[in-house]
């Protein structure tokens, strides 16, 4: 349906908006897709319900929420508005719902409201919470059970299922009178809005041979036809048709051939497998035989992605020691922008754990009525209680990922709070929090991810054990410890520590005055087991009395300096021991350094604010794209040997050259880019794709195609670009879209980072990535993969 029937009029009913988009609905044939035409949550939705929303202290809003025949779209506006008021947004942009006061914002402000009435949706991305309170109980039960049901179907989505959506999305939003009908001048919108600017004339004749009224307007039938059209993709015909031969039709022993070449299994059950999985044509199924949209919906689905799918589960040895994996980590967690004037939220811990992190920062102060708080230190930053992020710990720190969890305590507390802190994290996080060494396991030795499943580890100071530990090696102080990180910042340079001082307000806004941050009470010692942090003792020292469960941080500055000095003196360290790296604290707007040259000296914890977008946080997400999303991943051989000779630095030595690699990637096409300038009708993208490694030093490179001009529905270039790469192992491949200016710096539209050790080859679809990680869908690239050792 191009848009839903007009509501009935009843005295209870909510009042419908003026240009028709709704009203109470029968269920249409999305919900008969979907199996939920008499679902009861769902008829509630699509009549619609008053909700109101919640984000300050003062009055909650009341809004008409309602969900569209599509039953993939919310619709709601602000009672007594215009029409014009109304917004909408996707179920597909859902990350979850929650139910009760599971949010910093209904924790906060939602007293007025019973709790059974109250839910949250998280969306994906940077996008807010909405926090929302209904009327009732039951109103909201309906809510969070009709929501859970539409994500799980969107879960379970063929790529044709989504196809038909974005279909239906652009219809709605080109049918501007909501007649059901299109005339010409709308369809030439319709392109725009989808980034394409085509020819009027041949636009024109495709809206002919589409109109078979003949009266200059498309039905809705006839809008989907020109739209299917549209969509036609002579790239993959020419490859289905290279493959099927005169007959145009698949055999199960010509998609052998084809699967073979894509360096797949090519045996006969796995070819009659994807032929009954994405094969549209009854018929066609029951002879084993494949259509081209059958085809093309196999090269559109995950069985066709450029990742890996056996990557997409953990696949790697979890039996090592820690210390042998790169570990997803977090600096500065609480924040959720800038680290000078930012907010503080229990939510940024939420949303770093649901994005596979595994080792959080806690900068822990004196907090009012003895209760520690977490903040950026003398700063404009918001204060959140260290209870609260302990809850928020406890109930989401292995909903992404069994492995265990690091807390990285920043701690500035006197004893009496320090203690406080461990009194809740017992109390809070209960048999979740490592107290002893594991049984059965030599206590000086790290264990391994498996056998620490489910348990949260405590990184911070530890009293010496003065009848095992000789006292100069664990009794050095935070202040020490804390010397070492302000001595380096202070060599960052004056400017950054000018800009801080000149936020007038700072004296007001200072922590309170610690007792003394010096020493370290018992109770917080006690729940440090494998991770004691230690100042570093140079290279020559810990090489010569290595001790697993002693760690060291390390400024980025620090570390590249090692790297360059000492580079493989210090992968021998990292394979023996657990480093952390952090940005230099001075950084007014959080930015990230390249965690790459960290991985390539075998560092475990390189901690990046996860609060800002770029390519930084896009290869750390890459890196950990593999092994399930778990958040560890295994360190290549030659950075787990306590006795290698792997420089990170240097170009590999002949023993490594039986490593070096040849690769060539054909940028074909790309499908359905988004749209830069919404405001801007005429405004579509000039598109390139660039091909990025980041690697060893001798393997970094980039190379891109020109430009298309005026094309981001379906621009074709077949470039091929080519590398070379001496250490594959540790590459990771960056795929980007960028729209082209000639007097400006180019516009991102999306990219794709992953492992080269998961990537496929053959011809293959990239599904591309907003700049804070949320899908493009169905935005993708169609490229062709080859690799060959030297």
């Amino acid at each position: 349906m191009i848009c839903g029937r007009k509501a009935r009029p009843g005295a209870e009913q909510p009042r419908p908006p003026a240009d028709g988009a709704g009203g109470p609905r029968r269920p249409g044939r999305a919900f008969k897709k979907m199996g939920l035409m008499d679902d009861e949550d769902i008829k509630l939705m699509l009549k619609g319900s008053l909700l109101w929303k919640i984000k300050s202290p003062r009055r909650a809003k009341e809004r008409l929420y309602r969900l569209q025949e599509d039953g993939m779209t919310i619709w709601f506006e602000r009672r007594f508005r215009r029409p014009h008021s109304k917004q909408i947004f996707s179920v597909m942009h859902i990350e979850g719902v929650r139910e009760g006061y599971q949010s910093e914002g209904l924790r906060k402000y939602g007293s007025s409201f019973p709790e059974r009435h109250c839910f949250t949706i998280v969306f994906k991305g940077k996008q807010k919470n909405l926090d929302l309170a209904a009327q009732g109980e039951e109103d909201a039960q309906h809510w969070v059970q009709g929501l859970t049901k539409l994500m799980a179907r969107v879960d379970a989505m063929s790529q044709r299922e989504k196809l038909d959506h974005w279909i239906h999305d652009i219809l709605q939003r080109a049918d501007k009178n909501k007649d059901n009908k299109m005339c010409f001048r709308e369809i030439k919108n319709m392109l725009r809005m989808i980034n394409i600017n085509m020819n009027d004339i041949y636009a024109y004749k495709l809206f002919k041979e589409c109109d078979r009224s003949g009266d200059e307007r498309l039905e809705e039938r006839e809008v989907e036809e020109f739209c299917r059209r549209l969509l036609q993709r002579p790239e993959l015909e020419e490859i289905f048709w290279r493959y099927s031969g005169e007959d145009c039709v698949l055999s199960a022993e010509e998609l052998r051939e084809f699967l073979r070449d894509q360096g797949e299994e090519a045996s006969p059950q796995h070819a009659h497998a994807i032929i009954h999985a994405y094969e549209l044509n009854e018929k066609a199924k029951q002879q084993d035989l494949m259509m081209l949209d059958g085809f093309m919906m196999y090269l559109l689905s995950a069985d066709g992605d450029i990742l890996n799918q056996e990557h997409t589960k953990v696949h790697q040895d979890m039996s090592q020691p820690l210390c042998h994996y790169f570990i997803s980590s977090s600096h500065n967690t609480y924040l959720t922008n800038n680290q000078i004037g930012g907010t503080s939220s229990t939510e940024a811990y939420i949303r770093a754990f649901m994005k596979g992190c595994r080792c959080v920062e806690l900068d822990c102060w004196e907090g009012s009525n003895g209760e520690p708080i977490i903040y950026h230190g003398h700063t404009l930053t918001s204060k959140i209680l260290f209870r609260d992020v302990m809850e928020s710990i406890r109930d989401y720190a292995f909903k992404q990922s069994p492995y265990p969890v690091i807390l990285s305590l920043e701690n500035h507390c006197g004893l009496e709070q320090q203690a406080t802190m461990a009194r809740h994290m017992k109390a809070i996080l209960g048999d979740m929090l490592l107290t002893q060494p594991l049984e059965g396991q030599d206590p000086r030795d790290l264990p391994s991810p498996e056998q620490l499943k489910g348990k949260i580890l405590v990184k911070g100071k530890k009293l010496p054990d003065l009848q095992h530990e000789p006292q100069s090696s664990s009794s050095l102080s935070d202040n020490e410890d804390e010397e070492e990180e302000e001595e380096e910042e202070e060599e960052e340079g004056l400017q950054e520590r000018s800009s801080r001082r000149s936020l007038h307000s700072l004296q007001e806004i200072k922590p309170l005055q610690a007792k003394d941050a010096s020493q370290v009470a018992p109770e917080l010692s006690a729940v440090v087991v494998y991770c004691q942090a230690v100042p570093f003792p140079g290279l020559a020292q810990a090489l010569r009395d290595p001790r697993p469960c002693e760690m060291s941080s390390f400024s980025e500055r620090k570390a590249r300096k090692l790297i360059r000095e000492a580079g493989k003196a210090f992968v021998r360290y990292n394979a023996r021991q657990l480093s952390r790296i952090y940005p230099l604290g001075l950084k007014m707007n959080s930015s990230n350094y390249n965690p790459q040259e960290m991985w390539n000296a075998g560092c475990q914890l390189v901690a990046l604010n996860f609060q800002t977008p770029g390519y930084e946080m896009d290869l750390n997400a890459g890196r950990f794209l593999g092994n399930g999303r778990c958040g560890y991943v295994l360190k290549p051989a030659f950075l787990r040997s306590s006795q290698g000779s792997f420089s990170p630095e240097a170009p590999p030595g002949p023993g490594q050259a039986r490593r070096r690699l040849a690769l060539a990637v054909r940028v074909i096409t790309a499908q359905q880019l988004p749209k830069l300038n919404e405001e801007k009708r005429s405004s579509i993208v000039d598109p390139l794709v660039r091909v990025e490694i980041h690697g060893v030093p001798a393997d970094c490179s980039k190379k891109q195609t020109q430009y298309k001009l005026n094309n981001g529905f379906n621009p074709r270039w077949e470039e091929t670009l080519t590398f070379q790469l001496r250490v594959p192992e540790l590459a990771l491949v960056r795929f980007v879209v960028e729209d082209y200016d000639s007097t400006s710096c180019n516009d991102f539209v999306g990219q794709f980072t992953l492992p080269l050790a998961s990537m496929r080859e053959g011809y293959r679809h990239i599904h591309l990535l907003s700049k804070d990680g949320a899908s493009l869908s169905p935005a993708t690239l169609f490229v062709h993969v080859k690799c060959k050792h030297l």
